[in-house]
């Protein structure tokens, strides 16, 4: 648990007087280093300071004198990008501008499971090979020396725009545009990819104005870029994002209007949270699980009818990571409660051969915010070097955390607070542990804190409203460098829990003061947390968000505190347990309630786990697919005797599990109508739910089906024999995954000593 730190008292300066702000405000703009009302005017209002010129950017007069050369001879520019959303929205800014400047354009963004992040010398010769004489990098390239020296040699010129650290020498490129060339307290330093392509489209608009495009038309891409590259938000970055975001709400970008409509939700409340929770989880799964190129396609295209297929697969796809997300998510948590040791190093460094390399970013990022620790989560396939992605806590340039072991790795690059690294699998020992020496080096006694949370003001329940909320926007957008406010409140019960979201992995609680003043907070992925008892004070964050239409307030759940544990007398029943694993054909002799799956249901004449009733007896005949589903069916069942069959079902690798989910599907679209759900196919598998959704969307990601799934159940249709392979490839590893993770409990449920599997 974080240890709850109480906001410090400041002294309100008599000048904040003509700012005509609440005293909430006024302290926490001077906690965070305003302490002038022309210091505060500038951070609150984008308008009160100029632009800065994109000109203070070293390279820029070179890079915009080649492309303007190009643009006049009619050579044929290469966009490339990266297929993260800082990439996906860089590379549409550049392909916009220069379109709207007659130039000829094309673009390329890598694949993530064909060649990773940077530029690659065999897509880099098919875009020669095509034609360009230029090729423009954005969000990537300051590493690219091999790929510059290759265009070199074939006559093609490279200019790289990127935000990423610089290497011990730069690519022999025409220019180099790059933020990270400035003094370190320059207001341009914070830039993310796009932030950069839009300076350098600033500049081109100077030289050469266009009818076809106003330079304000692009925020709205800068705003998303930025926030969802975690850009620290300070100086021109944070005017940027301040102005982008108010473009964002009115944007007439087709693409972003259908993304947020297939979501429900609506651009009019678009802040920080709606880019991070809404937007760029769904464009970031394209380039997680696939193929990002149609992301720039989406963000620029004027089709309804393209913009609303391109939408719908990202919308599937975000589905597909949040599952995968998931599961990564509690392997994770179980590695660090089976060796909790990992917790007291400097950072977690875990992984996993079935984790996909698209989702342990995510992942990190999560168990970051739930540690208050850098994290490094691997993929770590069998035969491959572990490739990772890291997330850093404010204060720590995790980056150069990780250069600080360059000897040890085979690639790496990223910023202060996200990384991207690859090493050869058996050096990850040394270099957990050199990691945490050098971050020790960084933080110093800081590296072994326990984790604290920064109260910003305590409220009663009372004081908590629309009004305030309202106010708190004139602070936003919040992020790293200028958290959202912390807020808590004292002695307060829990009336009520309500389980929401499409896999009820949320939850609702309404709260209650002493003088039974009541609020409601969200508390996200929180399926499988610990909910108070008794007294508690608790901690939270408070925006004002749109729902159809109507401002409401919003509290979502950061932390809480015990102040008073019930006294509950708890009357346990004994449970008898008979073990007959050595002797299963007793089972046949008994007359009771009898959990048998697959193959084993008709052998024996058993119920499934969603079919099994209350009773005093229950044989355990399959051995259940995880320790989550074991202890449903006690749930369930909550039986006092016990009889312990255990039996295995024979082994099946990826490929005879999905062959088998494969002719069920076939099943229920001849026989059914179509019509299953993911619990009926889990019990006739004997798998998991989890292992069953992930399966059915590598069916479909190989065009074999279609589906269309609400809350369980499960609409199965002909597929159109389109497949998406790098889609099917991170789908495939993560169902072998799971399968053996279920071979590797049910091992251990059948050699087990019954005491242990019961407690």
């Amino acid at each position: 648990m974080p240890r709850w730190i109480d906001p410090s008292p400041v002294e309100i300066p008599a000048s904040f007087g003509t700012l005509n702000l609440l005293p909430l405000i006024e302290q926490t703009l001077i906690r965070r280093g305003f302490t002038t009302p022309d210091s505060v005017k500038s951070f609150l209002d984008p308008d009160s300071q100029p632009s800065i010129s994109p000109y203070e950017l070293p390279g820029m007069d070179s890079a915009i004198e080649r492309i303007l050369l190009a643009i006049r001879d009619h050579e044929l520019i290469c966009i490339w990008g990266d297929f993260d959303v800082d990439g996906q929205t860089s590379t549409a800014l550049l392909v916009q501008t220069l379109q709207a400047l007659g130039a000829d354009v094309l673009y390329q963004l890598p694949i993530r499971a064909v060649s990773s992040h940077g530029v690659h010398i065999p897509q880099l010769t098919e875009n020669i090979d095509r034609g360009a004489k230029l090729i423009l990098t954005c969000d990537t390239g300051i590493n690219a020396h091999e790929a510059v020296n290759y265009a070199r040699s074939r006559g093609v010129e490279f200019i790289i725009t990127d935000h990423h650290e610089l290497g011990e020498t730069l690519p022999e490129a025409v220019s180099i545009v790059n933020p990270k060339l400035l003094p370190r307290e320059h207001p341009l330093i914070n830039l993310a990819g796009v932030g950069v392509a839009y300076k350098l489209a600033e500049a081109l608009l100077e030289q050469q104005p266009s009818d076809k495009l106003n330079l304000k038309e692009l925020l709205d891409l800068v705003a998303l870029g930025l926030i969802a590259d975690v850009a620290l938000p300070k100086a021109e970055t944070r005017r940027l994002t301040q102005k982008g975001l108010l473009v964002l709400k009115k944007t007439q970008r087709i693409g972003l209007k259908i993304i947020a409509e297939l979501a429900n939700e609506s651009l009019e409340q678009a802040n920080e949270e709606f880019v991070g929770f809404v937007l760029g989880p769904r464009l970031n799964a394209l380039g997680r699980l696939g193929d990002a190129n149609p992301a720039v396609e989406l963000l620029i295209t004027s089709d309804p009818v393209r913009a609303r297929v391109l939408a719908a697969q990202l919308e599937g796809l975000n589905s597909q990571r949040k599952l995968l997300t998931s599961q990564v998510y509690r392997a994770a948590e179980a590695q660090l409660r089976a060796d909790p040791s990992l917790l007291t190093q400097p950072a977690i460094v875990l992984g996993h051969a079935a984790w996909p390399g698209g989702i342990v970013g995510i992942v990190a990022g999560r168990l970051k915010e739930r540690y208050n620790k850098p994290v490094i989560l691997f993929n770590t396939a069998e035969g491959a070097p572990a490739r990772g992605s890291a997330r850093s806590i404010e204060g720590l340039h995790i980056t150069e955390a990780i250069a600080s072991q360059s000897e040890l790795l085979l690639g790496f690059g990223g910023h202060p607070m996200a990384a991207g690294l690859s090493l050869e699998q058996e050096n990850m020992p040394a270099f957990r542990v050199g990691l945490g020496k050098s971050i020790e080096g960084m933080l110093g006694d800081a590296a072994y804190e326990e984790p604290s949370l920064q109260i910003d003001a305590w409220l009663p329940l009372e004081q908590l409203s629309l009004d305030l909320a309202n106010s708190l926007e004139q602070l936003a957008p919040f992020g790293a460098g200028n958290p959202a406010l912390k807020f808590a409140t004292r002695d307060l019960i829990l009336k009520s829990v309500t389980s929401i979201g499409r896999a009820r992995e949320h939850r609702r609680l309404n709260i209650e003061d002493v003088n039974g003043n009541q609020q409601s907070i969200l508390w996200w992925n929180s399926a499988e947390e610990t909910i108070p008892e008794g007294k508690f004070d608790i901690a939270y964050s408070l925006r004002a968000t749109t729902f159809r239409g109507e401002r409401q307030l919003s509290l979502q759940f950061i932390a809480y505190r015990t102040l008073e544990p019930i006294n509950v007398e708890i009357k346990s029943r004994e449970r008898e347990i008979v073990d007959l694993r050595k002797t299963l054909e007793q089972v046949q002799n008994l007359d009771v309630q009898i959990y048998a799956e697959g193959q084993h249901n008709k052998e024996i004449g058993g119920m499934d786990r969603f079919g099994l009733q209350p009773s005093d007896e229950l044989v355990i005949y399959t051995v259940p697919p995880g320790s989550a589903e074991f202890g449903a069916i006690l749930d369930q069942v909550n039986p006092q005797k016990i009889y312990l069959a255990a039996k295995i079902l024979p082994s099946e690798n990826t490929d005879a599990f999905l062959k088998r989910l494969a002719g069920l599907a076939k099943y229920a679209i001849a026989k059914k109508r179509g019509m299953t759900n993911v619990r009926e196919l889990a019990a006739a598998l004997a798998q998991r739910e989890a292992t069953v959704q992930i399966g059915l969307e590598w069916l479909a990601a190989g065009g074999h089906i279609a589906v269309t799934s609400e809350e369980d159940a499960v609409l199965l249709s002909t597929g159109n024999g389109a497949a998406d392979q790098y889609v099917q490839k991170e789908l495939y590893v993560a169902v072998k995954g799971l399968l053996e993770e279920t071979a590797a409990y049910r091992s251990h449920f059948q050699l087990s000593n019954p005491d242990r599997l019961f407690n």
